[in-house]
């Protein structure tokens, strides 16, 4: 692995890339496309002020980041469009929200779903047939890594393959928008919202109700969704809850994220052509599998479609990405 120098990072660059990104077309493709639909949705929507509050934000910032890469383009300046990008993700996550609880919960057909395939409720079953610490805190570590992982590969690409930062920090981002699109449409709030809101035991009679527009008005984390299984004394299970209540709302579950976006980071860190660093994530990738049904935020459903949609995103977008790349 070449090494790598603090000051090439600040090194102004001969060519410097003149238009937008890739990954910020993908945002801006996004927002117009959000855009569209909240003009559509506009009587049905809560919180629309907000919004459009919020998509001037991204328009601006995007201008500024691009205007200071200008003004100073090196691999530094470079990076933080990218970086800052990335990170407001996390805003852009509690949008689909605001459009999926405009439509009918969908948690009980899933549920049905999950007991034809399993004969049972894997996210009820997993955790109770193993509800020791010693499973429980390396679960938790797997979940909790999701974020460290994203940040691990764009890192690892920006340090060590600089020539496919910009292909790799856009297919992250714009695997994050696909998995939002499907959100926005298939409103199923996973277990640890639908198991609590029409309670356990009627999960366990094997009875899956429909619960129509519950979610547009409960989305309080105190009362309307199950506390994590596992060790509560767990330095982890701390860390999940924490996450949880920072930002879970009953949105995004089918198909996981966690697992598709995860799926993404290591098929790049797989063609990045390094076995230490690949097997070095690997067990973390693992674990986070296993621990989005364990912690109850997802169907196990969700989990396997993650693994499916994760690799048809990563190959549809480096397709796309190495075919405008060449025009």
């Amino acid at each position: 692995m070449a090494g790598f120098k603090v000051k090439e990072l600040f090194k102004i660059e001969q060519k410097p890339k003149k238009g937008l990104l890739a990954l910020e077309w993908a945002v801006l493709v996004y927002l117009l496309f959000t855009l569209g639909l909240m003009f559509f949705m506009r009587d049905s929507l809560h919180n629309m002020d907000s919004m459009l509050v919020f998509r001037i934000r991204i328009v601006v910032l995007t201008a500024v980041l691009w205007g200071v890469y200008r003004l100073a383009p090196c691999p530094f300046t470079l990076m933080l469009r990218a970086a800052v990008q990335i990170w407001m993700l996390g805003d852009w996550y509690p949008d689909t929200y605001e459009f999926n609880r405009c439509f009918n919960n969908l948690d009980h057909i899933f549920c049905g779903w999950e007991q034809s395939l399993f004969g049972c409720q894997p996210s009820l079953e997993f955790s109770r047939l193993l509800p020791w610490g010693i499973i429980s805190e390396p679960l938790d570590l797997g979940y909790v890594s999701y974020y460290p992982i994203i940040v691990f590969t764009a890192l690892f690409y920006f340090l060590y393959r600089r020539q496919q930062f910009t292909k790799t920090s856009y297919i992250i981002l714009a695997s994050f928008f696909m998995f939002y699109v499907i959100f926005i449409f298939v409103p199923v709030a996973g277990p640890t919202f639908y198991f609590k809101a029409v309670g356990v035991d009627i999960i366990e009679q094997g009875v899956f109700p429909s619960i129509g527009h519950y979610f547009e008005n409960h989305q309080d984390l105190a009362d309307d969704c199950l506390p994590s299984p596992g060790w509560t004394g767990g330095l982890f299970w701390y860390l999940v809850e924490v996450a949880k209540w920072a930002g879970e709302r009953p949105t995004a579950a089918f198909p996981s994220s966690h697992v598709g976006v995860t799926t993404v980071c290591m098929w790049l860190l797989w063609y990045a052509r390094n076995k230490k660093v690949f097997f070095c994530v690997l067990p973390l990738a693992i674990l986070l599998f296993f621990a989005t049904f364990y912690i109850q935020a997802h169907y196990l459903i969700d989990a396997l479609a993650g693994l499916v949609f994760g690799t048809v995103f990563y190959f549809f977008l480096s397709v796309t990405y190495d075919y405008f790349n060449k025009r």
